[in-house]
């Protein structure tokens, strides 16, 4: 019996391994780990910070939705339009930064650790309906559940007027390419750099969209 129900306050502990296994998508390591250079516990704890910040962030409690099997959250994934949720990434950085106390050199030689991900990014139009951090617990994966959730937010995001609905992916992550195609998502583009590969071990990154 699955219920999928909009994400609160108190589910950012959650949504922290979420956003941390989203961003390792197939691989060891992902963006957190590699900008924070600190271990999982201080990832997991400045990620549960950066899901309750005063900036609304795509990284932001308020815009996930939680699938729960038995009243037990097992997947994730968030959903916004594009020009209101990644514009106040540094806003939010910078105010999970502050609660831990980094100096201004430790954010900008976090930053400097991340510019990879900046050489594969897409120009975003602001009006599209964005998936990000979608994740799984992983003894519940390949049971249907990213499928379904897709679907709600889908359904949640055509009232705002957004036409089409965009998902990215590292390149590589098959799984993820299977299940966004069965949920109708179209290959639409590529970004790769020599950068991303040796920061990752992914070449770059690849970018699914549908009409909402």
């Amino acid at each position: 019996m699955i219920t999928i129900r909009a994400a609160t306050r108190s589910d950012a502990p959650f949504l922290a391994w979420a956003m941390l296994t989203a961003a390792r998508s197939h691989l060891e390591r992902g963006w957190f780990d590699i900008v924070l250079d600190r271990p999982q516990a201080f990832c997991l704890a400045f990620l549960e910070r950066l899901a309750v910040t005063e900036a609304r962030s795509w990284w932001h409690w308020s815009r996930f939705h939680v699938a729960e099997i038995s009243r037990e959250p097992v997947a994730t994934l968030c959903a916004f339009r594009a020009g209101e949720g990644y514009p106040l990434s540094p806003l939010a950085m910078d105010e999970a930064f502050a609660h831990f106390g980094w100096s201004d050199s430790e954010r900008r030689a976090a930053w400097s650790r991340g510019s990879y991900i900046f050489t594969c990014t897409f120009e975003e139009a602001d009006d599209a309906w964005t998936i990000e951090n979608v994740a799984t617990h992983a003894r519940h994966r390949s049971t249907g559940l990213a499928g379904a959730l897709i679907e709600h937010v889908l359904a949640a995001g055509r009232p705002s007027g957004a036409r089409e609905a965009q998902i990215s992916y590292l390149i590589g992550n098959e799984p993820a390419a299977r299940a966004y195609a069965r949920a109708g998502f179209a290959h639409d583009g590529e970004r790769r750099s020599p950068e991303f590969l040796a920061a990752t071990g992914a070449p770059g990154i690849r970018r699914v969209v549908r009409a909402l």
